[in-house]
């Protein structure tokens, strides 16, 4: 692999070649994420990225209930997007900085910081507030806690970090996803990450800090397979149906 190449670009190019080659022909059903995971020696969220990655350029579709099959070659875009960077990878990224940030920040948080984290609770949990309004609170809530380090690098990076979640059209893609499965900021975890803070308790806030984004991967994990769950039954009604009517 070269250097500075993503896990899920490594998959989803041999994938692809393999597509290209006549290993995978048109309308063939690609391997199980089990099976690709164990072949490519990467994680199942590894091959899920690999596999949206895919979806997106159209080199692939969800065949409900079936599985992912290679696409027509008549029926994929001349050119493929610039997919950048997958949630997973991202999440991972954030586990290894945030963590330390909130540990940073324990020692170094002020009141008046403590007080604002708060008001953002309160706001992430109104059940007056839609999904676009708690995104906002979610993200204003980490980059205070960057903040709060005192350290502008440290900040930068936090930020640098969600602007990629934003930017990045895969990273997108799946997270919209998980929103589309009801995923939404989990207002109990980010308070023990304030309670930490207020105890001044940095390993507890490292700890509660990573145990929160870790959930955050396990959410997107569950909700794009419960997409796939979901096509699948509706391709099982639909087949019923056709019995049905030819009965």
């Amino acid at each position: 692999m070269a250097i500075g190449e993503k896990l899920y670009h490594r998959v989803a190019g041999a994938i692809e070649e393999g597509i290209c080659s006549g290993r995978y022909p048109e309308g063939t059903r690609l391997p199980g994420e089990r099976d690709l995971a164990e072949e490519f020696g990467v994680s199942r969220p590894t091959i899920r990225e690999a596999m949206i990655a895919l979806e997106i350029r159209g080199l692939v579709s969800v065949r409900h209930g079936s599985g992912l099959f290679v696409m027509p070659q008549a029926s994929r875009p001349r050119s493929a997007p610039e997919l950048d960077v997958g949630a997973f990878e991202l999440i991972e990224a954030r586990i290894l900085f945030e963590g330390e940030a909130a540990a940073l920040a324990a020692t170094a948080i002020d009141a008046p910081a403590l007080e604002r984290l708060g008001l953002i609770l309160d706001e992430m949990d109104s059940g007056s507030a839609g999904h676009a309004q708690r995104m906002d609170a979610d993200r204003e809530f980490h980059l205070l806690i960057a903040e709060a380090t005192g350290n502008s690098l440290v900040l930068n990076t936090v930020e640098t970090l969600w602007n990629v979640r934003e930017q990045s059209p895969l990273c997108a893609h799946m997270f919209d996803k998980a929103r589309r499965e009801g995923v939404t900021p989990r207002v109990d975890e980010h308070r023990l990450i304030v309670e930490a803070l207020r105890n001044k308790d940095a390993d507890g806030a490292r700890r509660a800090m990573r145990a929160h984004l870790k959930r955050v991967s396990e959410d997107v994990l569950e909700a794009t397979e419960l997409e796939l769950i979901e096509q699948a039954r509706s391709e099982i009604e639909a087949h019923r149906n056709r019995l049905a009517r030819r009965v």
